[in-house]
């Protein structure tokens, strides 16, 4: 299953691969780039991962991007 967020103004995916979680930029033509420097717990719920974008990217809030959202 993939989880679609907007972090901060930015598309995110998360996928789940082979029992870890596994995270990608998705760019404005839909195209994916792996995100290399982000590890995700695999024991995370997928309740929990919104919350664990907004932990590792908070620095990048802005008044016209002030949370994390989950878009599906």
């Amino acid at each position: 299953m993939n989880y679609r967020f907007e972090v901060f103004g930015r598309e995110m995916l998360i996928k789940r691969l082979e029992g870890n979680w596994v995270l990608f930029t998705v760019s404005g033509k839909g195209l994916l780039s792996r995100v290399g420097d982000i590890a995700i717990p695999a024991e995370l719920s997928p309740q929990e991962l919104r919350s664990f974008l907004d932990d590792m990217y908070h620095e990048q809030a802005s008044a016209a991007h002030p949370e994390v959202i989950r878009l599906d």
